[in-house]
């Protein structure tokens, strides 16, 4: 009789799918105005200093530093600077009206904010009296102060935000290259799926996961296929794999990875293409399938192929295992390096007096006093879970937690981009 393979552990299986990973490396050209959430392909550097010229950061008076060492200098207005306008030298006496953002004119080396100085007239003149001395250099942004011509701003693999692209304007950059969307298809075994506004049929449940794996593709940038629900038969199985790997990079199915006789995802990825593991030491989720199906049969030609990963059918197994596996995958897909999410040391407020065999990773919420609440039931079907809980804590496996231990905690929030 065969012994049982061991169970790959999360961090092996891990390193396995990233290790397999093909970089997408088609690219695209797009506005910089619609490049949000899109992943940078070329690594992007500013042509110019930011600020570009010496400017305030405060509305006030322009001065020479020397003029007001007394605290009480009394100077003459000799000109008014909006930003946007250029002032003339400043003579030694004198002060400039400026406004925030406006060019430090030729002569002044400091502002003063208008909160401490006194305007009042002498004849035709605008005077100011200054009730602070200033240092040379107070409130001053230099040029190149935030960004130095030549400098990277953006790297390669960065998924743009607001910010990004934000910033990339700040800088004149009018388009960015980005990598091509990820193609994903989908589909989902099992008779006894049935679709929301559909009467349930004895023994049918609703297919729940179908929304929450495509709500997540979504969030990755994915462009999404959905073949629907495919009959619990190897034959329809096989054809909807063949269809699915001719046009997508990658082929994400929810259900029929175990090993019943209706559970056929194994043996129809293994008639197509080929299979390198599927059962992982992990909790909730343990069967998960990995492979690659062929584009063209048994063509065997290098990248001739899309990647398959077959996710468990429990609704809880399969949030949790696209979470750990899927989403670090498809970010390496897209180019990205750094696909680890944040992990975060916070303290337990509750126990848990036995620890799982495998790698377990518990529903939590953090509480008003900044500790973790452990969800009460962590059954690999309750939903319920993953929306009362703020996140998953990473429980290593036979440990026990005792109320006041220090858990890793990895937030929802990090894992859904």
């Amino acid at each position: 009789m065969n012994e049982p393979k061991p169970l790959l552990s999360v961090a092996e299986a891990l390193a396995f799918l990233l290790s397999s990973a093909r970089k997408i490396t088609v690219t695209q050209t797009l506005s910089t105005l619609e490049a949000n959430g899109r992943i940078l392909a070329v690594a992007q550097s500013s042509q110019l200093d930011v600020p570009p010229v010496d400017n305030t950061s405060m509305d006030g008076y322009a001065v020479r530093a020397a003029d007001c060492v007394s605290g009480a200098a009394v100077l003459r207005v000799s000109q008014r600077i909006p930003a946007g306008h250029v002032g003339q030298p400043l003579e030694a006496g004198c002060a400039a009206r400026i406004f925030t953002g406006a060019m430090i004119p030729q002569g002044a080396d400091a502002v003063v904010m208008q909160e401490v100085c006194v305007a009042s007239k002498e004849g035709a003149d605008d005077l100011v009296t200054v009730k602070h001395a200033p240092q040379s250099g107070e409130w001053i942004r230099r040029a190149g102060e935030d960004i130095r011509a030549g400098s990277e701003i953006l790297h390669a693999g960065q998924r743009l935000r607001a910010q990004e692209i934000g910033l990339a304007a700040s800088v004149g950059l009018a388009t960015l290259p980005v990598v091509r969307k990820l193609r994903v298809a989908v589909f989902f075994t099992g008779d006894e799926l049935a679709m929301p506004g559909d009467v349930l049929k004895p023994g049918a449940i609703y297919n729940s996961n179908k929304f929450t794996l495509r709500g997540l593709l979504e969030n990755l940038g994915c462009d999404i296929t959905d073949y629907g629900i495919v009959p619990d038969t190897l034959a329809a199985t096989r054809d909807t794999l063949r269809r699915a790997a001719a046009e997508h990079d990658l082929i994400i199915t929810s259900g029929g990875v175990s090993v019943g006789e209706e559970d056929h995802i194994k043996p129809a990825v293994e008639a197509e293409g080929h299979l390198n593991m599927w059962q992982i030491a992990v909790k909730p989720g343990k069967p998960l399938a990995f492979g690659e199906v062929y584009r063209a049969e048994k063509s065997g030609k290098e990248n001739d192929t899309a990647f398959f990963l077959g996710l468990p059918g429990n609704p809880v197994s399969s949030f949790v295992t696209f979470l750990l596996f899927v989403r670090p995958f498809i970010l390496r897909l897209q180019g990205v390096q750094d696909v680890a999410p944040r992990a975060y040391a916070m303290r337990a407020d509750f126990n848990l007096p036995k620890g799982d065999r495998r790698n377990e990773f518990l529903r939590a919420k953090i509480n008003t006093e900044g500790g973790l609440d452990l969800f009460p039931n962590q059954s690999s079907g309750v939903l319920t879970s993953t929306v009362w809980g703020d996140g998953l804590i990473d429980n290593p496996p036979g440990r026990a937690i005792a109320q006041g231990d220090i858990v890793r905690f990895i937030s929802f929030s990090d894992l859904m981009h």
